[in-house]
């Protein structure tokens, strides 16, 4: 397992370890959100996790079957990780937070801000999933994609089997442009997907109905009351700025950043606009 610099609380919940990154010992509480496949606490939140906890107390779960929460058994679909947040919070005594989550973990942002308002003091939603839709026959052939056990786990599985292929998949999918630690992330990336194996996330295949995404949060936006900070690359390719924006002007006073030339995985990609960006709005 590559070098992981956390300090780790374990939760035990029925289902298997909940593991926690957790740095920090002042300041107003932070949780952090990871993304969906070949990541975790660690890789989505390497820079950004001790940068916050100068001024702040600082807690990123590995999501279900993610880095160091395994083996857990049961599906972790959406209302499992909404369920897992709380976790978090009621662990560690957390009534209020600042909320922050990248990808699939942005989805789960702003989700728990509509679930849970009472719990959420402001939100930062990077990349977020769960405001996309997608035309007829893209639809049906990602609903049959998420179906498929050889198509959504052994196919990514082949494709990130060497390093090389990983670097192309790193390249392509998250990080398009340069970056300082670029071969670490590669690295990262290839020791999760070699010990645990490459594929999407219960999340993402549960997430996709055959005719409309069975997470959808476009229509409920609008009941976000607390401050919000959406941060997107203006290269991502696996969420169109455009969705962001849309979704960010349906979110009452919400403000949007847009990084030029950032990827996917933006918290990686630019670490230092992104670090400034969210310290910035939860001082």
């Amino acid at each position: 397992m590559t070098n992981d610099p956390f300090t780790r609380t374990v939760i035990t919940r029925p289902e298997g370890p909940l593991s926690v990154a957790v740095a920090g010992d002042r300041g107003t509480p932070v949780v952090l959100l990871s993304g969906a496949g070949q990541d975790n606490a660690l890789l989505s939140w390497r820079h950004l996790l001790p940068a916050l906890a100068r001024d702040h107390r600082v807690f990123a779960p590995d999501w279900p079957k993610q880095g160091r929460s395994r083996p857990w058994n049961g599906t972790a679909d959406h209302a499992a990780l909404l369920g897992v947040i709380d976790t978090v919070l009621d662990h560690f005594s957390l009534d209020r937070v600042r909320l922050a989550g990248l990808s699939q973990g942005g989805a789960m942002t702003l989700a728990y801000a509509i679930e849970r308002p009472e719990r959420v003091e402001r939100l930062v939603a990077m990349c977020p999933a769960g405001t996309i839709s997608f035309p007829p026959v893209v639809h049906q052939a990602l609903w049959l994609t998420a179906r498929s056990r050889f198509l959504n786990t052994t196919v990514p599985g082949m494709m990130m089997r060497t390093r090389a292929g990983v670097e192309k998949f790193v390249r392509a999918a998250l990080v398009p442009g340069p970056v300082e630690d670029f071969d670490s992330i590669v690295d990262e990336v290839f020791a999760e997907a070699r010990d645990h194996g490459a594929g999407s996330s219960d999340w993402q295949n549960a997430s996709i109905g055959f005719t409309r995404m069975n997470v959808d949060l476009r229509p409920r936006l609008g009941e976000i009351s607390c401050p919000a900070l959406f941060i997107q690359g203006s290269a991502d390719v696996g969420v169109k700025p455009a969705h962001t924006a849309a979704a960010a002007a349906a979110v009452p006073d919400a403000r949007l950043e847009l990084i030029e030339g950032g990827g996917h995985w933006i918290s990686r990609h630019r670490p230092e606009r992104v670090e400034a960006l969210v310290s910035g709005f939860f001082a």
